[in-house]
């Protein structure tokens, strides 16, 4: 495929930034002619100075997804907080939307996301929807604590998760939760060595590529670092692939899917699925490790070109550069950025957002072997190359 296309992306984040980047980069070493446009309610969102168009609206709003539509050849998301019934209207109007809207919708609501994989025949932990405090207690009781309280929507990065230790901490969580009218789901807590995950696409051939496993490592239920290739078992890494396509396959349609899983012995439980690129992928955008980056592979994935070589050059570790917990809300300046130009292989991406808050992703940093180091030193590095940078408030400017 080498005419024009022009993709519309719902959201205007850094996902849909890094893959904006990558299209002019396609345009350029491989004569595509892709333009980005998006939709996103952000004047200047971190994908603004890189797209083609960007039309100021919310997500979910039917006229700003039907303008978007006007204006692109196959829309896409960066973020699943769209308006699924809008995008299934447009869609069966004959606009070519990739991954489908009705992927999107069960993939929104995390219980019915775990009922389709579950009848798929994908391996996952045990579930239930719990709508009061007796189904919330009898289901508890059978699946013993630890349990995990879910949000069953709009809840991302770790929010929406409720661990809970023993009964009273559920209740104070339900309560609470239901309180605010939102709708949940129990989980049985799995004993997992490793989260893992991977990156898949299909294309309209219907070929599936799949890069290597990466281990991820959480802190405070948001992604922390992620390893590739992940520190596990040639067996569990086989396994992990084989389950990934399957939910592709499951999904029957095309584009990147991140897949995250839990590695319990030799098997693994797929946690939660994504139907877009995804933080866990981020290593593969570095040429020194990767041939194809998954934001590449995603354009090539709902235009119809062949997918990309999805092969490791070089072991990387991704370390995402988040806000710290106790940190300012504002304005920011960053320091250190020389400094991580220092640390052998290691790639500096900021996102360029104009507030920093508490947990917020800011950027990451992703360090390629150089040298031949084992694993534990690239990590080492990765924590290095972060422990560099420092936010501090934006200094006032005066004339």
């Amino acid at each position: 495929m080498s005419g024009p296309m022009r993709f519309g992306f719902v959201g205007g984040g850094q996902l849909a930034m890094m893959t904006a980047q990558e299209a002019k980069y396609m345009n350029e070493k491989q004569g595509t002619k892709f333009s980005i446009n998006i939709l996103d309610p952000g004047k200047n969102c971190p994908a603004h100075p890189f797209v083609d168009h960007h039309i100021v609206a919310d997500f979910r709003d039917p006229d700003a997804l039907s303008e978007l539509a006007a204006i692109s050849d196959v829309l896409t998301y960066e973020i699943e907080l769209g308006n699924a019934q809008a995008l299934k209207k447009l869609s069966n109007s004959g606009i070519k939307i990739l991954p489908s809207p009705a992927s999107l919708e069960i993939i929104q609501d995390k219980f019915t996301q775990k009922q389709f994989l579950r009848d798929s025949g994908i391996p996952v932990t045990d579930f239930v929807e719990v709508s009061d405090e007796i189904s919330l207690g009898s289901n508890a009781s059978e699946f013993g604590f630890p349990v995990m309280l879910k949000d069953r929507r709009d809840a991302y990065d770790g929010r929406g998760n409720y661990p809970s230790q023993n009964m009273n901490e559920l209740l104070d969580y339900y309560k609470f939760l239901k309180g605010k009218n939102r709708t949940l789901m129990l989980e049985k807590f799995v004993p997992f060595e490793k989260e893992v995950s991977v990156i898949a696409a299909r294309g309209h051939d219907g070929q599936i590529a799949t890069f290597p496993v990466g281990e991820n490592i959480h802190e405070d239920s948001i992604l922390k670092m992620t390893i590739m290739p992940a520190r596990i078992s040639g067996a569990v890494s086989i396994e992990a692939n084989e389950v990934a396509r399957k939910v592709i396959e499951a999904f029957g349609t095309f584009g990147v899917f991140g897949i995250e899983m839990f590695v319990w012995g030799e098997k693994v439980l797929v946690n939660e699925v994504a139907p877009r690129v995804h933080n866990t992928g981020h290593g593969t955008l570095e040429k020194d490790a990767f041939s194809t980056s998954q934001f590449e592979q995603h354009l090539r994935a709902i235009s119809g070109m062949n997918l990309g070589d999805t092969k490791m050059k070089r072991p990387v570790v991704m370390h995402n550069i988040l806000g710290e917990k106790d940190s300012f809300s504002g304005p920011y300046e960053i320091e250190g950025m020389d400094l991580v130009s220092l640390i052998p292989g290691a790639h500096l991406h900021l996102y360029g957002k104009e507030e920093l808050r508490p947990k917020r992703k800011m950027g990451h940093i992703s360090v390629v072997e150089s040298g031949k180091p084992d694993m534990e030193t690239l990590i080492s590095r990765a924590e290095k190359a972060r422990s560099l940078l420092k936010f501090v408030p934006a200094r006032s400017k005066t004339k």
